[in-house]
């Protein structure tokens, strides 16, 4: 079993990893673009199932405070998500290949420290109280991963229920177009029912 914030913060550590992948291998494109893929595939994933699930945890738990937190989280997502949807169309070998994914870095870097330090520390203590939320949570948390959009779409909004529609029509066509993908595994597409 495991809380909501393990659930996420493992997700933030794997980012970090497959970011490092692509700025620390400058002249191996192949496995620039295989880990920017990797990383495409993870944070588009990641950040539709926190506004999914943990946002309006947020909201419901914390009342007119976790709200708060929910709407800057989300307008910090939809800048991500602006900057990913521009780095997932990008081929390694381009020359701003790198600093794009640093711009990225950049913002997301601040948006986990605030969730990590701030957000879920605040929802976990409202779940204790709800007794064993956090792990139901996190549970609903990794199937949600298994269904929605692995690219980027900021056009969808980050609020349900626009978010779920859109994700609805657009994840069996970024998962078949997933299958034409290179990823560091090796395999043809990351299964997104074991992560």
């Amino acid at each position: 079993m495991s809380t909501i914030s393990s659930a996420i913060i493992k997700d933030h550590r794997e980012l970090k990893q497959y970011y490092d992948e692509v700025v620390n291998n400058p002249s191996n494109h192949d496995h620039q673009q295989r880990y920017g893929n990797q990383f495409t595939w993870e944070l588009a994933r990641h950040s539709v199932a926190e506004e999914l699930v943990v946002y309006p945890a947020l909201e419901k738990y914390l009342g007119d405070r976790g709200k708060q937190l929910a709407d800057e989280d989300r307008q910090e997502h939809h800048q991500v998500k602006e900057m990913l949807k521009v780095f997932q169309s990008m081929s390694s070998s381009d020359p701003s290949y790198i600093s794009k994914i640093k711009e990225i870095w950049t913002s997301l870097d601040e948006h986990i420290k605030e969730e990590e330090e701030r957000d879920l520390p605040a929802l976990e203590q409202a779940l204790q109280a709800a007794h064993g939320e956090s792990n139901a949570m996190a549970s609903s948390f990794r199937r949600t991963k298994a269904f929605v959009p692995s690219r980027s779409h900021p056009i969808a909004g980050e609020k349900p229920p626009f978010e779920t529609v859109m994700g609805l029509l657009t994840a069996p066509i970024d998962h078949v177009a997933d299958l034409f993908r290179k990823f560091p595994d090796q395999t043809i597409t990351p299964n997104p029912s074991t992560k």
